[in-house]
């Protein structure tokens, strides 16, 4: 399942949320030498209950908007598990 991923680095505190169909990721980590990216997967793979290698950035390794390819999830568990954390 591909999914796009908006990451906003250097926040306060590492968090995800589910808006509209996407993702939006806080990251503590800067985004320099692929650290964000780094945090991103493992933030990810925590909170979906899914191995990092189970997660894959095909698109926009440089960029704030990513899609992001997580194997052996659905739209559906995404939105539930992220959905509850935000609550």
């Amino acid at each position: 399942m591909r999914i796009s991923v908006r990451v906003i680095p250097r926040s306060n505190k590492s968090a995800l949320e589910w808006e509209q169909g996407a993702i939006k990721a806080r990251l503590k980590a800067p985004p320099v030498d692929g650290a964000a990216n780094q945090a991103l997967i493992e933030l990810l793979a925590e909170r979906l209950a899914v191995p990092r290698r189970a997660i894959t950035i095909v698109r926009g390794t440089t960029s704030r908007q990513k899609t992001v390819e997580i194997e052996g999830v659905t739209v559906e568990e995404v939105e539930r598990k992220i959905g509850q954390a935000t609550t």
